[in-house]
């Protein structure tokens, strides 16, 4: 279920780019990208279609107030701010991981099937109904399909992490998955629950709750935390497996780590947002030259610059013209799917 240790490399750092400029950018990056996340969440806070003073509504809400400014920062704009920072730290940690695990630079979760499959595991809550006997199953949902995601993604492709059999896995997995889900849609007797799961499968923030963030936020810090335990050890594999065992680090846990953590953060994360993809396969490959092409180092800024970028993408969505909202997942894909060809392209050119 690990993969060897002829693999595919990561992309190695650009020749020219002088020693001088690296060190620097890991030691200012940590804090910019925090600095930065503050930023995003606070505009996030602030903003909106009903033009709320932010100092004015944190001040009623914390007092106690039920007034419309008080109601909207602690109803609507607060619960979205927290779900995109969770949710986007949840992606690009586990981009980041999936990467440092198989140790290639194209795994991601909605690449390689896992948002699909745990998107199919939260409709076949929504469509049994056991999300509304049960909130806990919704989250369950998508986590049970997230894992069987990265369980199959192991098998199909872990003894062989070249360039085309991770493709043809994420492919195989995404098709399955979507496969189901249609079924799944196109057996929905309620064409008005259907039409909400088919809204909610596009990918939002909007009209979230703060039952929602207390629901998935759980599994999602305790998905990243099993994430950034293998840190180490994914820096030890970057040698190779016999390296890594030489070094005491055991191969095979370090790949539970992962794949549980992965299915418990994304599965969490799909399940009250929909699918967002994209973002674990953008942040990372902009990070790791920065980071020093250390795994360890990279997973923790991998998780802020996730929740920088969606956050983004968010307030973007938000001031976009009057009318309906555009959906989150658009977005992300719209910048993803050819950020995606374009490094395709590239690993290619450099195993040539």
């Amino acid at each position: 279920m690990t993969p060897s240790a002829t693999t595919t490399p990561m992309i190695p750092p650009s020749a020219g780019a002088p020693d001088v400029l690296a060190r620097a950018g890991r030691r200012w990056l940590l804090p910019l990208l925090l600095l930065t996340l503050l930023l995003l969440i606070l505009g996030s806070l602030s903003v909106g279609p009903s033009p709320v003073s932010l100092p004015l509504a944190v001040r009623a809400w914390w007092q106690g107030g039920d007034s419309t400014a008080a109601v909207i920062f602690a109803e609507i704009r607060l619960p979205r701010a927290l779900l995109g920072a969770l949710v986007g730290a949840t992606l690009g940690l586990s981009g980041a991981a999936l990467q440092g695990l198989l140790r290639n630079p194209l795994p991601e979760p909605g690449v390689v099937g896992v948002s699909a499959s745990a998107s199919l595991g939260a409709v076949i809550c929504f469509y049994s109904g056991l999300s509304t006997l049960w909130a806990p199953a919704l989250p369950l949902g998508g986590m049970a399909g997230a894992l069987v995601a990265a369980l199959l993604l192991f098998l199909l492709a872990g003894r062989s992490t070249s360039l085309l059999s991770l493709i043809l896995a994420g492919v195989a997995i995404s098709s399955l998955a979507g496969a189901l889900t249609s079924l799944a849609l196109s057996l929905s007797p309620n064409p008005f629950a259907l039409a909400e799961i088919v809204f909610w499968m596009l990918g939002s923030l909007a009209d979230r709750s703060m039952d929602q963030v207390a629901l998935a936020a759980p599994f999602m810090l305790v998905g990243m935390g099993l994430l950034l335990a293998a840190g180490r050890a994914l820096d030890a594999l970057t040698l190779g497996e016999d390296t890594a065992r030489s070094l005491g680090y055991d191969v095979r846990r370090t790949g539970l780590l992962v794949v549980g953590g992965t299915a418990l953060a994304v599965g969490a994360a799909v399940s009250v947002v929909g699918t967002v993809g994209f973002v674990g396969l953008i942040v990372p490959h902009l990070l790791r030259p920065l980071a020093g092409h250390r795994p360890s180092r990279l997973l923790p800024l991998s998780a802020l610059g996730g929740a920088s970028l969606l956050l983004a993408a968010d307030i973007a969505v938000r001031l976009g013209p009057p009318g309906p909202e555009l959906k989150l997942g658009v977005v992300t894909a719209l910048l993803g799917a050819p950020f995606f060809l374009a490094l395709i392209l590239r690993t290619r050119r450099q195993l040539a």
